[in-house]
C-alpha cells in the first residue's frame, strides 16, 4: 500500500496547473474537484493534480491491511471458488488505456507534450473506478512481461513474444513518474484494484520465449538452433499424407518418413556453447544484442515457432521460439531419428503433452515454475492463464500450478482449452476454470442454443462467458452483431457455471479485433473505414487506441445493468437447476431457470432474428410441482413490469427476433 500513497505524494508535488492533458469522457471520475476544461468535446485536465486526486478517492476504501498480498490471502480464502463470481474484464494495457492526450492532431506512442499516449500503469490505475462502477472484480492482464522488438509482426512487438518472463516491459512505466521505479507502478496498480476489492489475473507463456530472449545468454541449450541460410526457407514440413490434425502414436512413422521432414531435421544445429565453447565464452561477453552477435559469429539463429497441428496452414510465427524441454527427442520418436540428430522442432515435440522425452531439462523446469510465484511474492497478484498449457508436460503443469498454489490456495489458474469437452481434463490438471468457445457459439444462433441447452449446465468447471475475446471478430461486427451484443451477454453472463467477460472495447463497441487469431481472417482487420488513423492495425502488433471520443454510454450502461442483474439473482443461481417448460419449442428458445424454493429466476432467449415468439411458461412442469405463485415480475432492456399468470400457472411472453428476457417469479 505503501507504494499507492507514494504515487499520490509524488504526484501532488509535480502540479503545474496547466490544464493540458486529455483524457476521455468516460475515464473521469465523479465530483471530480480539480481543474478542468472542456475544449470541441474533449476533457482536459492537469494531470498531476487529476492521477493524484483518483489515487486519493481509491485510498478512501483502505480497510488497513496489506494490499500487496493477494485477495484471497487478505480475506482467508482456502479455495478458487471466487472464479464462480467473477465478472471479468480482458485488457491489453497498452492499447486499453492508449489515447490522444494532447488533444490535437493523430494519436501517437509519445508526444511533443512529453505525455505517453500508449498504455501505462498509472492510467490502468485511472481506469480502475470506471471498472468498478461497470460492476467489474476481477482485471485479467494480456503479457506485461518485458517484450521483444525483434522480428515483429507490425509496429511494434506482440506481448506474447516475451524477452523475460520475470521483468516487467518498460513500454508501461508513465513519463508523468519519472524516477519511480516500474516495479512500483505496477505495485501500485495492484495496490489500487484490491482496494477497490478487483482481482488482478495475469497471462504467462511458459512454452516459448521471444526469439532473442534475454535467457539465451546465460542457457543457450535451452533454445533450439538452425543454421542462419536455413532460415529464409524455414517452415512446417507438409505430410501429404495426413490430414490437419494433431499428430498420434501411429502417424510417427509417416511424418518421419516424408520428404520434407527429412530436409527440415536437417536444418538444425548444437547450441553455440557445444559448437565452440571457447568461442560462446567470448560471444556472450561482447557488447549488443545477444541473437546478432551469435548470429554473426557462429551463422545460426533460433527458429521461429508454429503450430502443433500436421498440415496447419497458418503460417510460422516469427517474433517467438520453442523452449528445449527435454534434452532428448520425444521417446516414441527416437527410433526414427539418427543418433547424431541435433535437438529439433517438430510436430511432435512441440506438443511434448503427449510426446514427452525421458530426459526432463530440469533446470528449465523449475525457471518456468518459479515464474508465477515471483509475480505473486512481488506484487501479489491473484490469478493466471496459462498460454498452451495443454502442450506442456504434465509434470511441468503440476509444478506450474502446485508452485503457484503452495503460496496461495486460492489462486485462480485459468486453462486455454477452448473446446468446451476439455473441462474435466482441466479440472484434473489442477484448473480452476476453462477459456472455452462462447464467442464461436454465441455467432450461430443453432450452436448458441445447443451451448446454452447441453454443455454449460454440464461443465465440472466455470468457464469465461464471452461473447468476443482478444483474438476474435469483436461481437458488433458479426452478422447480426446489432442483435448478439445484447442477446449474448444476457445468456452467457447468466448461464450456468459462467465466469462474466467483458473484452477491452466491448463496452463501448470498438468494432476493429484485437487480433486475428480465431474465427477471421486477414480481411478481419479491415473494419474500420481506410480514414481512420487504425485502418488495418491490429493491437498485439501496431500502436492501436480505442475509439473513446466516438462511443457513447449505451453499451457499457447495458453491460453493467447486465451485471448488476447477475448479482441480484446470483444467490438463486446457487439453488435448483431447471430446464424451462413451455408450450412449444422449435430449438430457437434457449431457457434456463434456477430456484430456491419457489423463488425462481427464468432466462428466455430468442434465437431466431428473423420473427418474434409468442410462447408460454409452465412454471408448475418446469419444476416437477405446484408453484404458489405470489408475483412475476418481467424484466427486459426497457425495464421491468409486473406480469400476470394464467391456470396451471402459465406465464405468457413475446419475444421480439435476437431479444430476450428474465421472469423474477415471487421476487418481492
Amino acid at each position: 500500500m505503501k507504494e499507492l500513497k507514494e504515487l499520490s505524494k509524488y504526484l501532488k508535488k509535480k502540479i503545474t496547473g496547466k490544464t493540458l492533458y486529455a483524457l476521455p469522457r468516460q475515464w473521469i471520475i465523479p465530483n471530480y474537484s480539480g481543474k478542468l476544461s472542456i475544449k470541441d468535446g474533449r476533457y482536459f485536465v492537469e494531470p498531476y493534480e487529476y492521477y493524484s486526486q483518483l489515487i486519493d478517492r481509491i485510498l478512501e476504501n483502505d480497510r488497513g491491511v496489506d494490499y500487496s498480498k493477494s485477495l484471497a490471502l487478505i480475506n482467508g480464502e482456502q479455495d478458487a471458488s471466487w472464479l464462480r463470481k467473477a465478472k471479468m474484464y480482458g485488457a491489453l494495457p497498452r492499447a486499453t488505456v492508449a489515447y490522444n492526450h494532447k488533444g490535437f492532431g493523430a494519436f501517437e506512442p509519445e508526444d511533443i507534450f512529453g505525455y505517453k499516449e500508449s498504455g501505462t500503469f498509472l492510467k490502468m490505475i485511472g481506469l480502475l473506478p470506471y471498472l468498478k462502477e461497470l460492476g467489474i472484480n476481477v482485471l485479467y492482464m494480456l503479457p506485461i512481461s518485458k517484450m521483444s522488438n525483434v522480428f515483429k509482426k507490425g509496429e511494434i512487438g506482440s506481448p506474447y513474444a516475451v524477452k523475460n518472463p520475470i521483468e516487467l516491459d518498460e513500454s508501461y512505466a508513465d513519463p508523468l513518474l519519472e524516477g519511480i521505479k516500474l516495479e512500483e507502478q505496477f505495485k501500485a496498480l495492484v495496490q489500487a484494484a484490491h482496494m477497490l476489492g478487483i482481482r488482478v489475473v495475469l497471462d504467462f507463456i511458459p512454452r516459448t520465449a521471444a526469439r532473442d530472449s534475454d535467457l539465451i545468454k546465460t542457457h543457450p541449450d535451452w533454445f533450439y538452433w538452425i543454421k542462419i541460410e536455413e532460415a529464409a526457407s524455414y517452415k512446417p514440413p507438409h505430410i501429404p499424407q495426413l490430414t490437419f490434425k494433431i499428430p498420434d502414436k501411429e502417424d510417427l512413422e509417416i511424418i518421419y518418413s516424408a520428404e520434407e521432414v527429412k530436409v527440415h531435421l536437417q536444418k538444425f544445429t548444437l547450441s553455440p556453447d557445444k559448437l565452440d565453447p571457447e568461442k560462446w565464452e567470448k560471444v556472450k561477453k561482447m557488447e549488443g544484442d545477444i541473437l546478432s552477435n551469435i548470429a554473426k559469429e557462429f551463422s545460426i539463429i533460433t527458429p521461429p515457432g508454429f503450430s502443433d497441428w500436421v498440415n496447419d496452414p497458418q503460417p510460422t510465427w516469427d517474433d517467438v521460439t520453442f523452449f528445449r524441454l527435454y534434452l532428448d527427442h520425444p521417446e516414441a520418436s527416437q527410433k526414427y531419428v539418427s543418433k547424431d540428430q541435433p535437438p529439433y522442432v517438430l510436430f511432435d515435440v512441440i506438443k511434448s503433452s503427449k510426446f514427452p522425452g525421458k530426459k526432463p531439462n530440469k533446470k528449465l523446469w523449475e525457471y518456468i515454475a518459479n515464474i508465477v510465484p515471483t509475480y505473486q511474492k512481488k506484487f501479489g497478484i491473484d490469478g493466471a492463464r496459462i498460454d498452451m498449457g495443454h502442450a506442456l508436460p504434465s509434470q511441468l503443469q503440476d509444478m506450474i500450478i502446485s508452485s503457484a498454489k503452495s503460496i496461495d490456495p486460492a489462486f485462480g489458474f485459468i486453462a486455454e482449452e477452448l473446446e468446451m469437452k476439455n473441462d474435466k481434463k482441466a479440472k484434473s490438471e489442477g484448473y480452476d476454470c476453462i477459456l472455452g468457445n462462447s464467442w464461436y457459439a454465441s455467432a450461430r444462433p443453432a450452436e448458441f442454443y445447443k451451448f446454452i441447452e447441453e454443455i454449460t449446465p454440464n461443465l465440472e468447471v466455470p468457464y469465461i462467458a464471452s461473447c468476443e475475446t482478444p483474438d476474435t471478430p469483436r461481437v458488433v461486427a458479426r452478422e447480426n452483431g446489432n442483435k448478439i451484443k445484447y442477446l449474448a451477454p444476457a445468456l452467457l453472463y447468466l448461464s450456468p457455471n459462467s465466469i462474466a467477460y467483458i473484452n477491452s472495447g466491448q463496452e463501448i463497441e470498438e468494432i476493429q479485433p484485437m487480433n486475428l487469431g480465431l474465427d477471421n481472417t486477414i480481411y478481419g482487420k479491415t473494419v474500420l473505414p481506410p480514414e481512420d488513423q487504425f485502418y488495418g492495425k491490429l493491437a498485439f502488433f501496431d500502436y492501436y487506441a480505442m475509439h473513446w471520443d466516438k462511443a457513447n454510454d449505451e453499451m457499457y450502461n447495458y453491460l453493467k445493468w447486465i451485471l448488476k442483474i447477475r448479482d441480484e439473482i446470483s444467490d438463486v443461481m446457487e439453488g435448483e437447476f431447471k430446464y424451462v417448460y413451455l408450450n412449444y419449442q422449435d430449438g430457437t428458445i434457449a431457457n434456463y431457470s434456477y430456484w430456491k424454493g419457489d423463488k425462481g429466476a427464468v432466462i428466455l432467449g430468442n434465437l431466431d432474428f428473423s420473427n418474434d415468439k409468442y410462447l408460454e411458461v409452465l412454471l408448475n412442469e418446469t419444476l416437477g410441482r405446484p408453484v404458489i405463485v405470489n408475483d412475476i415480475v418481467l424484466v427486459t432492456r426497457n425495464g421491468k413490469r409486473k406480469l400476470s399468470y394464467g391456470v396451471g400457472n402459465s406465464v405468457p411472453v413475446n419475444l421480439l427476433p435476437g431479444d430476450f428476457t428474465i421472469l423474477l417469479v415471487n421476487w418481492e
